[in-house]
């Protein structure tokens, strides 16, 4: 018995280094560049501000455990190399096979999620950044996670967050929670470049419903001159 489940692992550890790496996508680049600015701003006030430094390494100990994340991922490389098996398995047409594969499946795709909510609690901004590109590994997007995405682009500090966050929610652009989501959010943003990425977005989308809203934010007291000359193209692009 001993024999053959060393073999079973034997095959697992095979598996696994078969599995394909995914190709870098089109976004890659402008989420890498969003991450180092991001990185570059955290050392700079890490440099100038030591006590806040020591407040948060206290308050992350508490609220949050980065080890958490390593644990989920050993847990996804083992579950992933397991569907990899019982597809791999010549015995893999039964029934008993498929329900494996679909409820490992299931797990794996459950354990993603978990970790990209979790990880956008997380106080450091380069971590929550990884979190919103973690939608990407997601084979469904549930509310739960739309609902936190739109959170994070509506009440994110950090201005970067905030740009990828919405890039990746153009992404699902095809869900109409999104897309309302979007519109109310114009009204939440005080950030010139998010208001023009918003801008650029309504237009991508084609989503006319968001022109009352720019009339709206059109109305408020020192707007960007750039952003107000943009939102009147938008207006006129989309009407």
């Amino acid at each position: 018995m001993e024999n053959e489940f060393d073999e079973i692992e034997k095959q697992l550890w095979e598996q696994l280094g078969k599995l394909p790496t995914p190709d870098p996508s089109q976004a890659m680049k402008p989420r890498f560049h969003a991450m180092l600015d991001t990185y570059k701003a955290e050392v700079e006030e890490k440099k100038a501000n030591s006590f806040n430094l020591f407040f948060a390494k206290i308050k992350e100990v508490f609220v949050y455990r980065p080890s958490y994340n390593w644990a989920y991922a050993m847990v996804l490389i083992v579950m992933s190399g397991a569907i990899g098996y019982f597809v791999g398995t010549p015995n893999n047409q039964s029934v008993a096979d498929q329900n494996d594969v679909k409820q490992l499946s299931s797990e794996v795709q459950e354990m993603k999620e978990m970790m990209m909510l979790s990880m956008l609690e997380n106080p450091t901004a380069t971590e929550r950044l990884k979190a919103v590109s973690y939608t990407q590994e997601l084979n469904k997007v549930d509310d739960k996670v739309i609902d936190a995405l739109l959170t994070t682009l509506n009440s994110d500090p950090n201005e970067n967050v905030r740009l990828v966050t919405l890039e990746a929610l153009i992404q699902l652009g095809n869900n109409p929670k999104v897309r309302e989501g979007l519109v109310q959010s114009l009204m939440k943003q005080d950030s010139p470049l998010v208001q023009v990425a918003l801008a650029d977005a309504m237009v991508k989308l084609q989503e006319k419903r968001s022109v009352k809203q720019f009339k709206q934010l059109l109305q408020k007291e020192n707007l960007n001159k750039a952003v107000k000359g943009k939102i009147e193209k938008t207006i006129q692009v989309l009407s």
